[in-house]
């Protein structure tokens, strides 16, 4: 494997959302796999033209990034590295949620980003978190090649709005396709390159 000479030159970096999950009142939500049409969105997510380039990845702890970085693992030959702090919002608070009212909820969540929304962790701290791990994993991750990224919808989200200088908001939410979304951006420019793109 290459590794960079230079930790401050210009890199850019893939965020991958995990694609459709197994959703069961039985399972911790952190414990939910990728359900066969997401494991068939991330196996068709593999002709991305950037997927090529991969020379580091990187998920959260949680069941359906591990799912989705193992598939993109695989595809480019590498091994995958894990970060807890790269997890969805705890949201452990409330467990499993009907879709309806989980998606009130996640509203209040990004409108009082200051807020513990019904025992949440708040929009402002999840955001906090995430951008310092995308910071410690991009400032030290020494392999050549794009960075990739395997998270969460609500984490993506976070991290764009830091990068477009932007307040929280769900306008910066990925597409209502059941995740399974990237976009690219610039580091340590810290700047946004695309915006969210389905990965089939």
């Amino acid at each position: 494997m290459r590794h960079r000479d230079n930790a401050a030159m210009s890199r850019r970096c893939i965020f991958i959302s995990h694609p459709n999950v197994v959703i069961s009142r039985e399972v911790p939500v952190p414990r939910w796999p990728l359900s066969e049409r997401g494991r068939e969105r991330m196996r068709a997510g593999l002709a991305q033209p950037w997927v090529r380039g991969i020379g580091s990845i990187w998920c959260s702890t949680e069941q359906k990034a591990i799912d989705g970085a193992e598939i993109l693992a695989a595809c480019c030959g590498l091994p995958f590295q894990t970060a807890e702090d790269l997890g969805e919002n705890d949201r452990s608070a409330t467990g499993f949620l009907p879709p309806d009212e989980f998606e009130r909820v996640a509203d209040q969540f990004f409108a009082r980003p200051q807020e513990s929304v019904h025992g949440w962790e708040t929009a402002a701290a999840a955001q906090a978190r995430i951008v310092a791990a995308v910071t410690r994993i991009a400032d030290h991750d020494r392999s050549d090649g794009t960075l990739a990224i395997v998270s969460h919808g609500a984490v993506g989200t976070l991290l764009y709005c830091h990068l477009a200088g932007e307040p929280i908001s769900r306008m910066r939410d990925q597409p209502p396709n059941g995740g399974g979304n990237w976009f690219a951006f610039d580091w340590p420019e810290r700047r946004a390159r695309s915006w969210w793109q389905p990965i089939d």
